[in-house]
């Protein structure tokens, strides 16, 4: 299921039923799970694994060198999880040895047309990136995490999961879970309740995380005590402990 006018390297690992489109190029040290759907004019380069079931749509690059001017060609990776799509011109680079040495990304995420990852970048299950958005490296998503078009985020900052990116939101600080930002430079605008909603937490849940917010953004308390207060509430309202866990791990701040 290879079209005869794509390029495939000797050592690829290609699976059963995966497809390759016409004019592809499938570089050195890649390998491809079942059921992959590789469009015509496509480039993956390795090393780079992709999982099952992924979907790499034309003229999308998959696994290339990174975008550093100290990169000297080390054999660093892209990991791949499952059932991800790959829209037109979306950019998916290759770690450094200067970072993790290698790029990961989840499974079930959508890329779209233009979006860019750059190297060392880690990405977690069912993110979006919207059409001409962009990490930055050493970017770090939780899961379920959404960029609207043209939104950006800036190297080594931490998004946490559920966060709700606005369009041409320009991330420079880390955004713990379950918010909603915009503007630039970004600013927290309150709870992304509809995603909340729509992945099953109940109302108590969401409530719970609403007072959260309005602890750590508009009591006036200082961090520490914030952190304090939010890690006593954590114990009977497990949906806050993804907060304060991120609260207590981040390491360029956090957005305030």
């Amino acid at each position: 299921m290879i079209d005869p006018r794509a390029i495939v390297a000797p050592d690829a690992e290609i699976a059963d039923g995966v497809r390759i489109g016409a004019f592809t190029v499938i570089g050195a040290g890649v390998s491809i799970g079942a059921g992959t759907w590789v469009g015509p004019h496509a480039v993956i380069n390795g090393p780079t694994t992709l999982g099952r079931d992924n979907k790499v749509f034309q003229f999308a690059s998959v696994g290339d060198a990174p975008q550093d001017k100290k990169y000297r060609g080390e054999p660093t990776r892209l990991e791949v999880g499952d059932r991800n799509v790959f829209r037109e011109f979306c950019s998916i680079n290759r770690g450094t040895v200067g970072g993790r040495g290698v790029t990961r990304i989840g499974n079930d995420c959508l890329f779209m047309a233009y979006s860019h990852v750059a190297h060392d970048c880690i990405v977690g299950d069912n993110c979006i990136l919207s059409n001409c958005t962009a990490l930055a490296g050493h970017v770090e998503l939780g899961d379920w995490v959404i960029l609207s078009g043209y939104a950006g985020i800036h190297q080594f900052c931490k998004v946490g999961s559920h966060a709700f990116l606005a369009n041409n939101a320009a991330v420079t600080r880390d955004v713990p879970p379950y918010l909603l930002v915009a503007g630039s430079p970004a600013e927290p605008k309150g709870v992304n309740s509809e995603g909340l909603k729509r992945r099953g937490f109940d109302a108590a849940q969401i409530a719970n995380i609403k007072g959260a917010y309005r602890l750590f953004y508009r009591s006036g308390l200082k961090l520490a005590e914030a952190q304090e207060r939010l890690a006593e509430l954590a114990a009977t309202q497990p949906e806050l402990k993804p907060f304060v866990e991120f609260l207590g791990a981040s390491e360029r701040s956090i957005i305030r």
